[in-house]
């Protein structure tokens, strides 16, 4: 795991543990856990997770926004998507290298009932319809997160 993964792992769980107000309190808690950073890194990791300030009775404080964050994934794995190929009866999807997993991964997250899961390789992710039947659906599914401007990617993942 990156040294960047690890820190935004970590910042999403203290977002979600505890009350952050402010970007030097977050910046201290993660002093004492050993990930020193700046503000302007704090600042690009909120960005990239989707963190917004929201007003509470108890004052302001950092939540992630689920909203966001699906949308910034969304946009990410359109780029991903090189081609979608299908038969009667199974998807495939070639991606940049070393990027499958996480396409499969977001597919699976979709919970889409047209598919039953998929196999992420290296650049290849297999996707197994529920049916004949749906395999067209699923291609168009794909095609869209490949084309469809990114403010609008995020109907997908929810």
């Amino acid at each position: 795991m990156s040294v960047k993964l690890k820190r935004q792992n970590k910042i999403k769980e203290i977002l979600n543990n505890k009350f952050i107000s402010n970007h030097e309190d977050m910046i201290k808690i993660l002093g004492k856990e050993d990930i020193h950073i700046t503000q302007a890194t704090l600042s690009r990791d909120f960005a990239e997770l989707g963190v917004i300030r929201t007003f509470t009775d108890a004052g302001t404080r950092y939540v992630l926004n689920q909203y966001e964050s699906g949308k910034q994934i969304a946009r990410l794995i359109g780029f991903e998507i090189l081609s979608v190929e299908h038969n009667e009866s199974m998807v495939v999807i070639r991606t940049l290298a070393g990027r499958a997993q996480g396409v499969a991964h977001y597919i699976d997250r979709l919970n889409k009932q047209e598919i039953i899961g998929t196999v992420g390789g290296d650049d290849t992710v297999l996707i197994i319809p529920n049916s004949q039947e749906n395999v067209d659906k699923v291609v168009s599914l794909i095609k869209d997160m490949m084309m469809m401007p990114p403010h609008f990617k995020n109907k997908h993942y929810q």
